[in-house]
């Protein structure tokens, strides 16, 4: 996109690449339609572009430009799931951890758990939380020592 040997501002480069019609998020169909990125994307799937000789998310600077600063230690979440989506009111900075326990990943199906599969809570004093950041139930931990000694 060179006009005269210069590179395009950033802005009228972004907003050429953006359609405003895109499809109603499936799960959020009240947050309005998506702004689908048609330009660039990485393996994941997430919109890039180009910013003075670096790649830069789009769905930041989109945020960035119409939002405002993201604050420090946070990161953008797109709640209507949609990587390639560069609507601001589909954006929201979020903690990184809470950006996790949003999706769909099976860490994030993990985290959400609130009893082990023996139907323990796992709350603050039935909880072990191992060297791999893994949660073990205390109760289950107990009751299988107990089983294991009874037997040796």
């Amino acid at each position: 996109m060179a006009r005269g040997g210069k590179l395009m501002p950033v802005e009228p480069r972004l907003w050429a690449r953006v359609d405003k019609c895109g499809p109603l998020p499936e799960h959020r169909p009240d947050l309005g339609p998506c702004w689908i990125w048609t330009g660039c994307t990485n393996s994941k799937g997430y919109a890039h572009m180009c910013v003075e000789g670096s790649k830069r998310y789009v769905h930041r600077l989109v945020y960035q430009l119409v939002v405002g600063t993201i604050p420090p230690g946070l990161t953008i979440d797109h709640l209507c799931r949609n990587r390639r989506c560069v609507n601001p009111s589909h954006l929201e900075p979020v903690t990184g951890r809470e950006n996790t326990l949003r999706g769909e990943s099976r860490s994030a199906q993990h985290a959400r758990k609130t009893h082990c599969p023996r139907s323990h809570p796992y709350d603050l004093l039935n909880t072990r939380y191992g060297a791999n950041g893994r949660r073990y139930c205390r109760t289950c931990e107990s009751t299988s020592y107990a089983e294991r000694k009874r037997s040796a």
